[in-house]
């Protein structure tokens, strides 16, 4: 019982096949909080992590502190799409793939057998796109990650 109380909470999971962005949209597109803070709240969406919060608002040069509701509707959809599919290629290959081909050179991943990213854990290090600084702090007590320039 207290399994299915947890679970009714969850907001929609992007690699289910059933799962509606309508839900996680609504949410959003209401609220001042960070972009950043609510994509890591499970009753907005469900397995979103760190790793791909931080990357997936860099490839759609979202600036984590944004609200919310500041957060197009297309911008929303668009960044909907990439999760489902970059989740769906995760899950396949047992591995965060998030680096796109013409941008996957240059420095290392952030750790010996740890996923190429493009911000994530790369505080300090340049951008592998514009190479501008890439920043750390915390929100809502974990690290996120960015690029000042590319996500303004």
């Amino acid at each position: 019982g207290q399994v299915d109380d947890v679970i009714a909470r969850l907001g929609p999971d992007p690699l289910r096949a059933d799962a509606d962005p309508a839900w996680p949209w609504a949410r959003i597109s209401k609220s001042r909080r960070p972009i950043g803070a609510l994509l890591m709240d499970q009753t907005v969406m469900a397995g979103v992590g760190n790793v791909y919060r931080s990357e997936l608002l860099f490839r759609h040069h979202i600036d984590p502190y944004r609200p919310g509701q500041k957060i197009s509707e297309a911008e929303f959809a668009a960044a909907w799409t990439d999760l489902v599919a970059l989740m769906k290629v995760g899950l396949r290959r047992g591995k965060i793939v998030v680096v796109r081909p013409e941008h996957d050179h240059g420095a290392p991943s952030y750790a010996p057998g740890r996923p190429r990213t493009y911000v994530y854990r790369r505080a300090g290090d340049p951008c592998r796109v514009c190479g501008e600084t890439v920043r750390t702090a915390v929100l809502e007590g974990r690290n996120v990650f960015w690029c000042p320039n590319c996500q303004s």
